[in-house]
């Protein structure tokens, strides 16, 4: 983790990847509406969203303190009026305590968690999110019949020396996962550094 000249926490792989990824969201999400993004880290992605979109309100959150912190130093420093305060939001506590949303954005969270982290991530979008409404997820992944990237074998090996219950999921697990709360089949994308864009539409 690196630090700004205004002592705001920069993360350089999401100063590499924020781009893409807003490229990917423009497409898919609608024009109006409520964002809400888990696990926003230290707020970066989703100040480059809001500024990328503002036609869009943007919901940050996080699990703890640090980080919220963090994100509300990068809101102050933009001073973009389409971000709202963040949420103190942990996705494995059901029910989540907030209204509905348009879509839900998670990015990098699934594989530093464990798998009970993703589940309660896709529960919490279906009650979130109507008819129509995205979860869009991105991160690595391993896919059934694709070779997976050597760099992504060894990110996956140092995960689970950490901890057991992380490591990359398998597209086809979040999936069937997603399918049984109300979601259809995935738009999936390519993205750099063999990272995928998976989105899923609330049937």
């Amino acid at each position: 983790m690196d630090v700004s000249p205004d002592k705001r926490p920069v993360s350089p792989s999401a100063e590499r990847n924020k781009g893409p990824i807003a490229d990917v969201l423009k497409r898919i999400l609608p024009d109006h509406g409520t964002v809400l993004e888990i696990s926003s880290g230290t707020g970066q992605h989703i100040v480059h969203f809001a500024r990328m979109m503002p036609y869009l309100t943007w919901q940050p959150s996080e699990r703890d303190e640090p980080s919220l912190r963090w994100i509300k130093q990068w809101i102050a420093a933009e001073g973009l009026g389409n971000i709202l305060s963040p949420l103190r939001l942990d996705a494995t506590e059901l029910p989540w305590q907030l209204g509905s949303a348009a879509a839900v954005v998670c990015l990098n969270m699934i594989h530093i968690a464990p798998w009970p982290a993703a589940e309660g991530l896709i529960r919490g979008a279906e009650t979130i999110l109507g008819q129509g409404g995205i979860l869009f997820l991105y991160g690595p992944y391993l896919r059934s019949g694709v070779q997976t990237s050597p760099s992504n074998m060894a990110f996956d090996s140092e995960l689970r020396s950490r901890n057991p219950e992380w490591g990359l999921r398998n597209v086809e697990d979040v999936t069937r996962c997603a399918l049984l709360h109300s979601f259809g089949e995935p738009e999936i994308h390519e993205m750099p550094a063999n990272n995928l864009s998976v989105v899923f539409q609330r049937q």
